[in-house]
């Protein structure tokens, strides 16, 4: 899914939107300007941190026994339908 915060800003202004899409449409945008090249640690960073994310979970749950996930999802009801536990 795309982040929908690198979407390029439009005007708010009718007329000054209108222009803009027209320039769009006939191609006669100014270049934007480039943004600033990405730190590669940072980068890195966010590449191991993604990576970790995404098998957390699964790792996780592959490790616990049944007895433990019940209490998690009895924890987790009586949190979300407000009745003690």
């Amino acid at each position: 899914m795309p982040n929908r915060s690198s979407k390029p800003k439009r005007p708010v202004d009718f007329n000054s939107r209108a222009f803009q899409s027209v320039a769009i449409l006939t191609g006669t945008t100014p270049p934007e300007p480039d943004s600033e090249p990405e730190d590669p640690v940072k980068a890195a960073a966010a590449l191991l941190g993604r990576r970790g994310g995404l098998k957390g979970g699964t790792a996780r749950a592959a490790s616990l026994t049944p007895e433990r996930r019940r209490e998690i999802a009895q924890k987790a009801a009586a949190k979300r339908w407000g009745k003690p536990t």
